[in-house]
């Protein structure tokens, strides 16, 4: 157990206190509890008379204990220890394993290996945390598994995506109460990898997904506008990462994730975009703007500004919000002309968009011209609604 470790759980309140590191060093180093009389290795000894049991009797008799109960009774173990003799009990379940499983997508091993796992070291620091997430990575192979899929095709390999998902969903960030708790293992996830493949990777564990399948959509974002299901799970992701508490990501690794991810597999549809960074909040929407507007990309920041109002009007947000956001990225700009430029692309940008849905309309280049129309309605009150409110704004300023 780790330094300090805590009691944590509900069901705790009814057990005596732990005692610190220091003290629990030094019963480790007791005959009674590492020198058993005939037994050699410490985690044989931690089953005292249980020992003479068959495996499977003892597995029966397991079924009525807590597993608050094998945290305790491995407390005097080292890490490493207290882990390997988890593993030798767990690993007789091929559901506990990555790829033991034939229907994963309906097998509930990995969910209670994750509430297992959850139990287990709530309360241990992230030294020792580090050394449960390298022991679970040599026991699955997934780093070598999620190298085969973030540097291949996106979909050449369905079903190792799905496990890869569900291995990382249901053992390490599912079941966590504490915000930090769920960074800190999304953490360990991501970071060992490029941010290239962060952002695949992010997208194989959080992307859209079927519900007959569990397959990863990977065209979703490309192919159509999509809802804001589809992106729920990603923009949760990205706020946990944006938080305080998620130490080892800077708004600046954040962002630059959002852009990469925003190309995954292909360039997305700008609508869709703007969508996730409506779900992800004021603070990574306004972040995500601003690195735009210093970064001289105020053609890509209008597009963006204009596509944000068109979602606010299909999905019924207050259109005043797009406006507040546009007007607080104008103080980002350095010079009065700089942002009058911007301020000018977002008009030709809105005309632009208009008269390409209307193009598209009279042509009918669609099959279904019905999308192809509303579209189009969408886009013309999308504009009236944005203007309307910036001439609240101005007025309400002026009298």
């Amino acid at each position: 157990m780790g330094q300090g470790e805590r009691m944590t759980s509900p069901v705790r309140s009814s057990y005596t206190l732990i005692p610190n590191q220091k003290y629990r060093r030094s019963y480790r180093r007791s005959n009674k509890f590492s020198r058993t009389e005939g037994t050699d290795s410490p985690s044989l000894s931690t089953l005292g008379n249980f020992k003479t049991l068959p495996l499977e009797i003892f597995q029966i008799v397991l079924e009525y204990l807590p597993g608050l109960l094998l945290k305790r009774c491995t407390l005097l173990l080292p890490t490493k220890e207290r882990l390997k003799y988890i593993h030798k009990i767990l690993s007789e379940i091929s559901c506990f394993k990555l790829s033991g499983c034939s229907d994963p997508l309906h097998c509930s091993g990995l969910q209670c290996y994750g509430v297992f796992l959850q139990t287990l070291t709530a309360g241990w620091d992230e030294l020792e945390c580090h050394r449960v997430y390298n022991f679970l990575c040599e026991l699955s192979n997934l780093p070598r598994r999620v190298q085969a899929v973030v540097s291949n095709k996106p979909g050449s390999a369905r079903k190792l995506e799905l496990r890869i998902r569900i291995f990382c969903r249901s053992v390490l960030l599912n079941h966590w109460i504490h915000r930090s708790d769920s960074a800190f293992w999304l953490t360990r996830i991501l970071k060992p990898w490029p941010m290239v493949n962060q952002a695949r990777l992010l997208y194989i564990i959080f992307g859209p997904a079927s519900t007959l399948d569990g397959y990863v959509i990977w065209q979703k974002m490309t192919e159509g506008p999509t809802d804001e299901t589809s992106l729920k799970g990603l923009a949760d992701a990205i706020k946990l990462l944006y938080d305080t508490e998620a130490k080892e990501w800077t708004a600046d690794d954040v962002i630059s994730l959002v852009d990469e991810l925003a190309v995954v597999p292909r360039e997305w549809l700008l609508e869709n975009s703007a969508r996730l960074l409506i779900l992800c909040g004021n603070n990574i929407c306004f972040t995500f703007m601003a690195s735009k507007a210093v970064n001289g990309r105020a053609i890509e920041l209008a597009r963006l500004v204009v596509f944000l109002a068109l979602v606010c009007e299909k999905d019924l947000y207050c259109m005043d919000w797009t406006v507040k956001m546009m007007q607080k990225v104008c103080k980002v700009f350095s010079t009065p002309g700089e942002r009058n430029n911007f301020l000018q692309s977002v008009e030709n940008t809105f005309a632009h968009i208009i008269m390409d849905a209307l193009q598209s309309v009279i042509s009918g280049e669609h099959e279904e011209e019905d999308s192809s129309f509303l579209n189009l309605f969408h886009l013309v009150n999308a504009q009236a609604n944005f203007h309307k409110e910036i001439l609240y704004l101005t007025m309400s300023n002026r009298m």
